[in-house]
């Protein structure tokens, strides 16, 4: 995993846990990895992982049962999905909006980009 410098490393990893959510690679009450396995994975320190695990618990995305390990929450998806939009809203799209005013862009024009992109998601993920 590729981090960037402009955002805290365990927010990354907490849109790349739910990436993997919201592609259903990982399912909605089944176990994910370790704090020391994606620690590994990803490598970073563990104690970055357990704080995208507290940060994601918060935003009941993922729960913990002791002992045991962290699970993918029953409605991780919408949480997830929440979450991301917010995040999305929040930072990303006023970017969007400003470089479509700038560039004298109608989001109308984006449309028909969007539905391929859709389409390409979509054959991917089949």
């Amino acid at each position: 995993m590729q981090f960037r410098e402009t955002q805290s490393i365990y927010l990354q990893i907490a849109d790349y846990v739910c990436e993997k959510i919201l592609l259903k690679e990982w399912v909605p009450g089944e176990r994910i990895p370790s704090v020391r396995e994606l620690a590994v994975q990803l490598e970073v320190n563990p104690n970055t992982i357990m704080r995208t695990y507290e940060f994601l618990q918060q935003e009941s995305i993922i729960f913990n049962q002791r002992g045991i390990g962290f699970f993918a929450a029953n409605d991780a998806l919408e949480q997830a999905a929440r979450y991301r939009r917010r995040l999305f809203i929040e930072s990303d799209l006023p970017q969007v909006f400003r470089s479509l005013f700038l560039l004298g862009m109608d989001p109308e024009e984006l449309k028909p980009l969007y539905q391929q992109f859709k389409k390409q998601m979509r054959a991917k993920n089949s």
